[in-house]
């Protein structure tokens, strides 16, 4: 399938995604508190999100996606990220991913439909069926990352 395609060429740029990231973090002025988190940290872990996208959208099994998100709101707390720059951090992942599907899409849907045989509808419906899994996952994403916040907040009150 086509969006099974779109899901390995972001993983295989997953590299660059997140040092396109990292740079959009670090200058963007909605999360000045980033400048405060390792460049190499910061890189890895957009590297992790991109890298791992295929198996967290493949599985509707939240305990992964909760393990590893609430350990990040933990660590994101202890760090003294604000919730409000956590956020948009996930919005500027998110805003990337969703720029590269659509030039995939845009790009690769002509080439792919005559070598995959997928009328132009179908890959069409296919992207449009990845950004729903994506976005379902971010919002997932998003609240377990905010729970390990909270969580993190009533270990070590401040």
């Amino acid at each position: 399938m086509f969006s099974t395609q779109i899901i390995k060429l972001i993983e295989a740029n997953a590299e660059s995604l997140a040092h396109q990231v990292v740079a959009d973090l670090l200058t963007n002025e909605h999360t000045p508190s980033y400048l405060r988190i390792p460049k190499e940290e910061a890189t890895q872990r957009v590297f992790a999100f991109y890298k791992n996208l295929g198996k967290w959208i493949g599985d509707p099994n939240d305990d992964a996606i909760r393990a590893e998100y609430e350990k990040w709101g933990e660590i994101r707390c202890r760090q003294g990220i604000p919730v409000s720059e956590i956020a948009y951090s996930l919005i500027i992942r998110m805003k990337h991913l969703r720029r590269c599907i659509r030039e995939y899409a845009f790009i690769g849907s002509a080439s792919e439909q005559s070598a995959s045989g997928e009328p132009l509808p179908l890959i069409l419906y296919n992207v449009q069926e990845l950004n729903y899994l994506i976005g379902d996952f971010s919002d997932r994403a998003l609240y377990y990352i905010l729970r390990g916040y909270e969580k993190q907040m009533k270990a070590e009150p401040r």
